[in-house]
């Protein structure tokens, strides 16, 4: 009976190197984070593909993302907008401008409070969106093509734990 040797990665060497440069510290946590980090930097390349070929950046995504999850009618205050996307309200007000500038959204009154108003997504935005989207997730797919569905599933649920706690604190207080 042969065993074959795992096939050894990137960071399988830098782990290594640092085990062998300081026997002195306790390296494990690279062995998981700097493959998250090595991981994230291929995910937001595929990303920024996707939304570029669909003439979008990756900040136009995440605005017409929290419209388009949003349901019928496509529509937010800013405020929930901000929320959605972790931005300022100067940012997220001349990211509106933008939109409604490319015609993916539009404003109008908030007919609940005089004062406000709701940004809705045009027809060309949701086109626009649901095809980033699309691609975006065929790309996706394809980075976890090396993982059966079980694994994916098992992935998903670790990273869940890891995150949660970050989740938590970046949460509105009510």
């Amino acid at each position: 009976m042969t065993f074959s040797r795992p096939v050894e990665d990137e960071v399988d060497r830098l782990v290594a190197a640092w085990r062998q440069e300081r026997p002195d510290l306790d390296v494990t946590p690279l062995e998981v984070l700097s493959r998250v980090s090595r991981l994230s930097r291929h995910l937001e390349r595929e990303r920024r593909a996707a939304f570029a070929s669909h003439d979008m950046e990756s900040w136009e995504f995440d605005v017409l993302t929290a419209l388009r999850r949003a349901g019928e009618p496509y529509e937010l205050s800013p405020g929930a907008l901000l929320r959605a996307t972790l931005v300022t309200s100067g940012t997220m007000t001349n990211r509106i401008d933008r939109l409604a500038a490319a015609g993916l959204v539009v404003r109008r009154p908030d007919p609940e409070d005089r004062r406000g108003v709701l940004v809705r997504l045009t027809p060309a935005g949701m086109h626009r969106v649901d095809a980033a989207f699309a691609d975006l997730l065929r790309r996706e797919r394809e980075l976890l093509a090396g993982l059966e569905q079980h694994e994916q599933q098992a992935l998903a649920a670790l990273l869940r734990r890891l995150l949660i706690p970050f989740d938590a604190s970046d949460a509105p207080a009510h």
